[in-house]
Parts: C-alpha cells; structure tokens; sequence
C-alpha cells in the first residue's frame, strides 16, 4: 500500500500523493502543512483566544450551547466543559461541590470570572432575568388569561405556586410580581437594584 508523501507521514495515500489529512489542508488552504486545529495549544491559551475583554464583561466568541453558555474542549481533563466554570476555576478557584455560578452580570455568554458567584440551584434560579418561552406578556412571574386578557401573577418557590393576584394592568402586575419575588427570594439582585 502506498504511503503520504508528505515529510514524516506515513497514512495511506488519497489523492495528489497525500493522505486524507495532506490532501485536505492542501484543498481548502493551499498548502498541505497549514495546521488549522489547536491541538498541542494549552488549554488556556485556546481559552483566552475565544474571550473578547470588554470594560465589564468578558464576551466568549467561541462555540455556544443552545442555552447561550461557552463550551471549550479542557485537553488536560479531556472533557467538553463550560467556559464560565473553567474560567472561574483557573482564575478564581475550585467551584464547591453542589454549587452553581451564577452570572450576575446575567450575561450567559460573559466568562469574567469577576461576574461569577457560587451559589445553590435554588439561589441560581431565583437570579433569573428571562421569562419562558410561553411567556407572551414579556413579564418573570406574570401571564395573560385568554378568556378575559387578565393578568396574573404567580411565582414558584421552593416548589409551591404562589398566588400574586390578579390585574387588568401588565404595569401593575409587572410590580405586583417583582414585590412577591422581593418576599420570596434572596438572590433576585435584578428585582432588588428597581426597588
């Protein structure tokens, strides 16, 4: 079987002399020794090249889950992880076991490990800024009644639905929603920076 002609390789040959690997760079750069793949870059070297320092945030300009949170491959682990966690985790220390880091910034795609706090599942989701996807209102905590166009007000905690009353006014119940959070919960710095 004939070999790569390329210097040191010995992979069987698929087009032009070369192997797979030979003939592709050679295809798509021009040139069969263009190394276009970070391997043998250290890890956080790769990581830095991804991050766009701002005055605030550190923007990830590399791959992003379908929830909007960095992903990069740790050679030294040899595991697909979080960006933000590894930055935490280079720059800043362990992350405690059972805990989560929450972006206070609420900037899903910052990896300043100055924007990111260990907390527990339950503080995590009660800094929370978004609405669910089924939220037609635009409003955390409050939905639109098909039947009459009241608004009403509720707001999970610790696994119970709590009553925040009903409004014909979203203003109202925008408010009405974010006091019932302010009750609730201790984590919600969004709710807490318009009271």
């Amino acid at each position: 079987m004939s070999t790569c002609t390329y210097e040191g390789c010995e992979r069987p040959i698929r087009a032009r002399d070369w192997c797979t690997k030979h003939y592709t760079r050679w295809y798509f750069h021009g040139d069969p020794s263009v190394c276009t793949t970070n391997q043998g870059i250290p890890t956080i070297d790769r990581f830095m090249m991804k991050v766009q320092k701002g005055p605030g945030c550190w923007e990830w300009t590399g791959s992003l889950s379908d929830t909007g949170y960095g992903s990069i491959y740790d050679s030294a682990q040899r595991k697909q992880c979080s960006a933000h966690r590894f930055s935490y985790e280079v720059m800043v220390g362990a992350i405690p076991a059972g805990m989560d880091l929450d972006h206070i910034c609420s900037n899903r795609s910052c990896v300043n490990p100055h924007h990111l706090r260990p907390v527990t599942r339950k503080q995590n989701m009660e800094h929370r800024t978004g609405v669910g996807r089924n939220n037609s209102t635009g409003v955390l905590g409050v939905v639109r009644r098909k039947r009459d166009g009241i608004y009403v007000v509720t707001v999970g905690h610790h696994g119970i639905r709590h009553h925040g009353g009903t409004f014909r006014n979203l203003e109202e119940a925008a408010e009405a929603a974010r006091q019932l959070r302010l009750s609730l919960f201790t984590h919600n710095d969004a709710d807490r920076k318009t009271a």
